[in-house]
């Protein structure tokens, strides 16, 4: 049986196509296409601990709600 982090990683693992998106709209594109992640929609500038993390993806917004980065497991 594969571990949740092989799971994962046999969907989709980066939205480049989201740079631009809402927030919102990003994180329910990201559960559509792999439902086995969690997103987390997170302010730039917030610290947060770096650390891997199989099965989250995280959503860098700017102050619009936009998202300025590349999506990515992790």
């Amino acid at each position: 049986m594969a571990s949740t982090c092989e799971q994962v990683e046999q969907g989709k693992t980066s939205w480049p196509e989201l740079v631009g998106e809402t927030g919102e709209c990003a994180a329910t594109i990201i559960k559509n296409e792999n439902p086995l992640v969690t997103t987390r929609i997170i302010a730039v500038g917030t610290i947060i601990p770096m650390i891997y993390i199989c099965d989250r993806v995280l959503i860098w917004i700017n102050d619009e709600r936009i998202t300025v980065s590349t999506p990515t497991i992790g």
